[in-house]
């Protein structure tokens, strides 16, 4: 594959250039944004199994981040402060360095079947106390750590996105055996996939084994 150039003519590199392609923002755009976690806010974070971290880096380095659970697993400590439970991953720790390096967040909330979703940005610290992650245990197993957002603004996002994307639509579901599997897929990309197909079905298998094993 070829390498894609942006041609220099044609970039936006200013705010009044890029203000001059859209229409102006509408007045209840501007409005919907609030300081803290009103009720729907609140409710909305409740019925939530899933949200998209946003976070970066001292030297600019961006990253989103999934974190899911039960619906409410996300506690809300009051109208302008979160706690999300960090459960076990892959211990890259990409999200949780940038919080230390820079506190600011983003975080993106969904609900399966909502169009809407919930944007809140604020600035988020890495805390052990034991009672708030005593709170966020599953069984007797607690989170290492708990993220704490202070919230700084708050808003829903319309349904456009998830409408042009279909994402809940059961007829636009896509057929997963059309892509190979995540363990090929990081193998590919690695040390290379075995060969032998049953190999890599054992592979497979190990790691659903591991996903039982170590969701807590």
């Amino acid at each position: 594959m070829s390498t894609f150039e942006l041609q220099p003519d044609f970039l936006i590199k200013d705010a009044g250039s890029l203000r001059s392609l859209y229409e102006p923002t509408h007045a209840l755009a501007l409005q919907k944004q609030r300081h803290t976690l009103g009720p729907n806010a609140q409710a909305f974070i409740r019925r939530s199994p899933f949200l998209c971290i946003g976070t970066q880096g001292n030297e600019g380095r961006a990253d989103v981040s999934p974190r899911g659970d039960a619906a409410g697993f996300v506690r809300i400590l009051d109208d302008s402060t979160l706690a999300i439970p960090d459960r076990p991953g892959n211990n890259r720790l990409d999200t949780l360095d940038n919080i230390i390096a820079n506190p600011s967040v983003g975080l993106l909330f969904l609900i399966p079947g909502y169009d809407e979703t919930l944007r809140v940005n604020g600035r988020a610290r890495l805390t052990t106390q034991r009672d708030l992650l005593e709170e966020m245990a599953v069984g007797e197993r607690l989170p290492k750590l708990a993220i704490v957002v202070e919230v700084d603004e708050v808003f829903l996002h319309c349904a456009k996105a998830f409408r042009r994307s279909h994402l809940w639509d059961p007829g636009s579901r896509q057929d997963r055996s059309e892509m190979p599997s995540l363990m090929q897929m990081i193998l590919d990309d690695t040390t290379g996939a075995p060969d032998d197909p049953e190999a890599m079905t054992r592979m497979d298998e190990n790691l659903e084994v591991a996903y039982r094993q170590t969701m807590y």
